[in-house]
């Protein structure tokens, strides 16, 4: 198959998005399907043009996002990416944003007369708080309205989790338009191959200052207010309150790390919180290894790539429960799913103390991550494409293409 996938966000920008566009790109053309990107970014920032994640990927006119840390909002031309849709004879176009690069793939798809599918990435109704001025203020209703108009006309959708399928077909939402469920997955031969010697872990502890006796709690991702980072910093102040054998590193940048440097100079926990800014996908593997426990109080995730990570580098999950992790992080088995905030912490502090209860969680999560294959996902995304393309333009229903994609486990 010849496909294109649309994207709002690519490299250099990191992001969940930017990781499941690289890693999909990868395994279809593993699996011998020819792939190409449509995105933000020419004349707008620097990247290297001879990379080989810039193979068969068009670059549109793009200008600083508003919103978010280092987003574009691209300005696309239909002439030319019809273009260059034609020129690779694209048969179906998967657009992983809905917002502009999604509406153009709207646009493209239909002067090509080829199928345009999405993924559901974002809970809007839970991030639109966040992003939208004087957004507080707006009704969940008329977010949902908008949802509804820019995803309306999509032939078929992508759930990345239980939750996304579930919100997508509340009759509020739109239950007339067919989905199947396929998770998110992690590239574990790039990610958790990668040999972590004792000296490296040696040398990042004493750069952060973590003693040889001290076990670390780890948080990595965007650092932004929908990801209830003040919230988990407050769970994190009572640990450390209670164990005085615990620090915890935030990993990653955005607008709240500076709130929380604040806050944590104020608290006198310099010592306990420790912030590293933005660390390089390729090098995060190291954090992994000198951590204990993975933990996230965020509750506006679809299907967490970070829990991913953490899972498959063999580290149990402490988290809030939500439906983007019912099948990621089972309770009591790879981690504990709590259903507010003091248990959380209070979830922590006990498991912190158990050794073995952490070694043995550990052990699980290992066996929990082979369900989020790389391989696995490239066979049902295609699986779902192909039955796609069987009925379009006519109807399918929601039930055959998760049947297609079931069947090609």
């Amino acid at each position: 198959m010849n496909i294109a996938l649309f994207s709002d966000s690519y490299l250099p920008t990191k992001s969940g998005i930017v990781t499941v566009v690289i890693q999909l790109k990868k395994i279809l053309e593993d699996l011998g399907h020819n792939v190409v990107i449509v995105t933000v970014g020419r004349d707008e920032f620097d990247f290297d043009e001879n990379s080989p994640d810039e193979k068969n990927v068009f670059r549109v006119k793009s200008i600083l996002s508003p919103v978010g840390d280092g987003q574009y909002i691209g300005i696309p031309f239909k002439k030319e990416v019809v273009a260059f849709l034609k020129k690779h004879n694209i048969e179906i176009i998967h657009a992983h944003t809905e917002f502009f690069m999604g509406h153009m793939a709207i646009v493209a798809g239909k002067e090509l007369n080829v199928p345009v599918v999405a993924s559901t990435h974002t809970m809007w109704e839970d991030y639109y708080r966040y992003y939208l001025h004087l957004g507080k203020m707006i009704p969940r209703r008329v977010v949902r309205k908008a949802v509804q108009l820019v995803y309306r006309k999509f032939y078929a959708f992508i759930n990345v989790s239980k939750k996304a399928h579930d919100y997508f077909n509340k009759p509020f939402m739109l239950p007339h338009i067919p989905s199947a469920i396929i998770p998110n997955a992690i590239d574990g031969a790039k990610f958790a191959r990668k040999e972590c010697s004792e000296k490296e872990k040696s040398d990042l502890k004493l750069k952060l200052g973590i003693k040889e006796n001290e076990k670390v709690v780890l948080y990595v991702g965007r650092m932004v207010e929908e990801k209830r980072l003040l919230e988990l910093y407050e769970i994190m102040k009572k640990v450390v309150s209670e164990r005085n054998d615990v620090k915890i590193i935030f990993v990653g940048s955005g607008a709240m790390e500076k709130v929380l440097i604040k806050k944590c100079n104020t608290d006198s926990l310099s010592g306990k919180m420790l912030f590293t800014g933005f660390v390089d996908w390729n090098n995060l593997y190291i954090y992994y290894a000198i951590s204990d426990v993975f933990v996230t109080a965020s509750l506006s995730e679809m299907h967490s790539m970070t829990v991913l990570e953490a899972l498959l580098a063999g580290k149990c999950v402490v988290c809030r429960k939500d439906s983007s992790f019912d099948d990621t992080v089972l309770d009591g088995v790879d981690g504990y799913s709590c259903e507010s905030d003091e248990e959380m912490k209070d979830v922590l502090v006990k498991l912190l103390g158990n050794r073995e209860e952490i070694s043995r969680l550990s052990k699980n999560a290992l066996e929990i991550c082979k369900n989020f294959t790389l391989e696995r996902h490239g066979k049902r995304t295609v699986a779902f494409y192909k039955a796609v393309l069987d009925s379009f333009p006519g109807k399918i229903t929601g039930e055959q293409l998760q049947n297609t994609v079931d069947e090609a486990d």
